[in-house]
């Protein structure tokens, strides 16, 4: 295993940097496929986030992977490469397992313990899935921090230690008053209809908002969203959707909004916010969760108006108090680390194995049809016996050392047994390869086609 990672986050840069450096999805795309073309690379997956983007991949040099890796970041973000670097950070082998299991149980989040940190790794996985960037190692890992980001959160209270950026930004707005209180009766506007909007929307009609409108640049999914929200199986909130050229006129009526769309430019002007202002009696929230960001920063400026953005609630974040179960969680990610680390380690002798018990295999046959030759006048019975005679003690003969070398290859640094189990019994390297493109292929059909199970 020679797992890379490459990143920058809100603990490595500002959020000015993080904005700039925001992918979209057809950059992420052209990452992974760029990154896969490039020679250090066999498998690549980005983890991208509004406060993180981070480049995954298996290496077969470290320096020149992260050389590689820090250049490709900068090419698809726009952000230069010398400019870019003091913010990146690298982590290697174990310490990039542990990173990601940390990041997926939510003690590298601006809000520690969020979880919707699992949903976006998901994202991640089925991006790399669909264009076929992921192997053995990245979809191994990656299944593996779903369950560890899961186990952490079912076996431990880290929940308690903090919420998902959507409810800690309305905190904010609430500015001390519940939030359920704050919101009541009050009308929202969501802009965006993607799973950080859909989350928001949900999270506004469970805190008792009178009505939410649903903007969208393609309505379909607006008015998709708006139904869920307001069918009876939902939140029953009134809900209804408008394309995005109503959203000028909507926010003279909105008292809240939250925005967060994949948009390059600003989606509210201060001029917008200005006018939606004039002659208002309350105040207007607005809660922008976008990256690059969609409200224009000057917001802050304009009376009458709380902002809340991914910044200020970064410095908010950082005075947030931190839960006695994350210790608990941290030993979950250590005991994790060093089981996968193992399990790794074990499956490179796998195709080995299999390679020699395939061999074995060929010599009995080679031999019981030797003792046909010799012995034509056996019966059936009396060839099945000798058969399995034969074949038993083959078993018994390779059982104890293959069992022996799987638990000393999952030792740190047991790597070498594979080769000596290779060089002892003079077996076709080709042969191994075999084992291991085919055992490659069954992994992936069933891993794409059923990928909603490592949710």
């Amino acid at each position: 295993m020679s797992l890379l990672v490459v990143g920058l986050s809100h603990r490595s840069a500002p959020v000015s940097v993080l904005e700039r450096a925001a992918l979209s999805a057809d950059a992420q795309a052209k990452l992974l496929q760029d990154t896969l073309a490039a020679e250090p690379a066999a498998e690549a997956s980005v983890l991208s986030t509004c406060n993180r983007i981070e480049l995954y991949a298996d290496v077969d040099k470290f320096h020149a992977g992260v050389a590689e890796l820090s250049t490709l970041l900068a090419q698809h973000s726009g952000v230069g490469l010398e400019e870019l670097t003091p913010y990146l950070y690298v982590h290697y082998e174990d310490r990039a397992v542990h990173h990601l299991f940390s990041v997926a149980c939510g003690l590298d989040s601006m809000v520690v313990g969020e979880g919707q940190i699992l949903g976006q790794i998901k994202d991640g996985l089925a991006r790399s899935q669909e264009l076929h960037t992921a192997g053995r190692l990245l979809n191994d890992l990656f299944q593996q921090a779903l369950r560890v980001g899961k186990r952490a959160h079912s076996e431990t209270g880290i929940d308690r230690a903090g919420q998902s950026l959507v409810t800690f930004g309305l905190e904010q707005l609430a500015a001390g008053s519940p939030v359920d209180v704050w919101a009541k009766d009050k009308c929202a506007l969501v802009i965006g209809a993607g799973s950080m909007s859909s989350l928001a929307a949900a999270t506004l009609a469970r805190a008792g908002v009178a009505e939410i409108v649903v903007a969208n640049r393609t309505l379909e999914r607006a008015e998709r969203l708006a139904q869920i929200l307001s069918e009876p199986g939902g939140t029953k909130v009134a809900a209804r959707a408008v394309p995005m050229d109503a959203v000028g006129d909507e926010l003279t009526r909105a008292d809240v909004v939250v925005s967060c769309t994949g948009a390059t430019g600003l989606v509210l002007s201060e001029a917008e916010i200005l006018r939606a202002t004039e002659g208002r009696t309350g105040g207007l929230a607005l809660l922008d969760l976008a990256m690059p960001r969609d409200i224009d920063g000057a917001a802050h400026r304009i009376g009458g108006v709380r902002f809340v953005d991914i910044e200020s609630l970064a410095e908010a974040s950082a005075d947030a108090p931190m839960a006695a179960d994350v210790d608990q969680v941290r030993g979950i990610v250590s005991d994790e680390v060093a089981a996968f680390g193992a399990a790794q380690r074990a499956a490179t002798i796998t195709p080995t194995v299999v390679a020699l018990r395939t061999m074995a295999a060929d010599v009995v046959t080679g031999e019981i049809a030797r003792l046909d030759g010799r012995l034509p006048e056996l019966d059936e019975k009396q060839r099945a016996e000798i058969t399995q005679t034969v074949r038993r003690v083959v078993d018994k003969l390779l059982h104890a050392p293959t069992v022996r070398v799987k638990q000393l290859a999952a030792e740190p640094g047991g790597a070498g047994y594979a080769d000596a189990l290779r060089t002892l019994f003079d077996l076709d390297p080709e042969a191994v390869a075999a084992v291991s493109r085919a055992d490659l292929n069954e992994l992936n059909e069933p891993v794409a086609k059923n990928r909603g199970r490592a949710s």
